[in-house]
């Protein structure tokens, strides 16, 4: 970590908490930081490199061609950028790589929000068929305007994508900008990125 993060041992208010925070508490939480986005990055690119050209009409249809090309890297960057992370290997360009990779997902998600309603009505007609697939309150919720405000506003859907989005995307920025940190394949190295 930076030494712009560290606080002078005067500064602190309990002074002898200082070699806790520099030795333990930051590198330590930088490692489990750094394993959860790369076990997530891994998890989200699995089914991707199983199948990397699924994603080739998608990503098409939103601008990258050709499709043939950026479906496999969508799945190499996912996958091998989360288990890179994962290890602390090539943290810095693997890190940068998915921070592209979810900004795109952000401008998706903004650029292209869901539809007005979350169901059509063949949805709504057999979740009323079948009034047992859903609690009571989710049917009011769910049934009474074909899921809209489950869509829409402060807790809806499309807020929760793009904030997820944003956030995934600001967390492997981060990672990018500190590196793998003490516990890293890149600190044992001579150099790193």
């Amino acid at each position: 970590m930076s030494h712009d993060f560290e606080t002078p041992r005067e500064r602190l208010i309990l002074p002898f908490l200082s070699g806790f925070y520099a030795h333990f508490a930051q590198p330590v939480g930088w490692l489990a930081f750094r394993i959860v986005f790369g076990v997530w990055l891994t998890i989200e690119g699995w089914h991707k490199i199983q199948a990397p050209m699924n994603m080739a009409g998608f990503v098409e249809s939103i601008g990258f061609s050709p499709g043939w090309f950026f479906s496999p890297l969508l799945a190499v960057v996912n996958f091998a950028g989360g288990l890179l992370i994962l290890f602390g290997f090539l943290t810095r360009p693997a890190a940068l790589a998915n921070a592209v990779m979810l900004l795109v997902t952000y401008w998706f998600h903004a650029a292209h929000p869901y539809g007005a309603a979350f169901l059509t009505q063949a949805g709504i007609d057999y979740l009323n068929a079948n009034p047992d697939l859903v609690t009571p309150a989710g049917q009011r919720y769910l049934l009474a305007d074909g899921g809209a405000a489950f869509l829409a506003g402060p807790t809806g859907v499309q807020l929760k994508a793009e904030f997820a989005s944003l956030f995934s995307t600001a967390a492997v920025a981060l990672i990018a900008a500190f590196g793998g940190g003490r516990y890293s394949v890149d600190r044992r190295m001579k150099k790193e990125f």
